[in-house]
């Protein structure tokens, strides 16, 4: 299996990912009342072992002002659960049918 993910750097990036490059059935992660970056994990229709949703969860939460913090809850969901309200800012979004991991960040190095 090929684990592809893309963050959003911004809040325009983050619209773009989520609402015009993510297929439906891709699973989207965020931090919960967290601020940070959009992450897009494609399944390709393909169901995703926990592991790797745990794995995705951790890198969200690297991507997220949370990334010091060793406990931090993530929301996943299906990117057609995913909607942005009409007079929603960049980069803002609803969600429903989601469920919740509490991950510590991942360790990645900053460039």
């Amino acid at each position: 299996m090929v684990i592809k993910y893309l963050y959003g750097k911004n809040n325009r990036q983050n619209d773009y990912l989520t609402l015009k490059y993510a297929h439906s059935n891709d699973l989207w992660f965020h931090t919960k009342d967290v601020h940070g970056s959009h992450l897009i994990l494609k399944t390709n229709g393909e169901e995703i072992p926990q592991e790797i949703i745990n794995k995705c969860a951790s890198l969200s939460a690297f991507y997220s002002k949370a990334q010091n913090s060793s406990n931090v809850p993530v929301d996943y969901t299906f990117v057609r659960y995913v909607k942005k309200p009409s007079y929603a800012k960049p980069g803002m979004v609803t969600y429903t049918n989601f469920k919740t991991v509490n991950v510590q960040p991942a360790e990645l190095r900053k460039n």
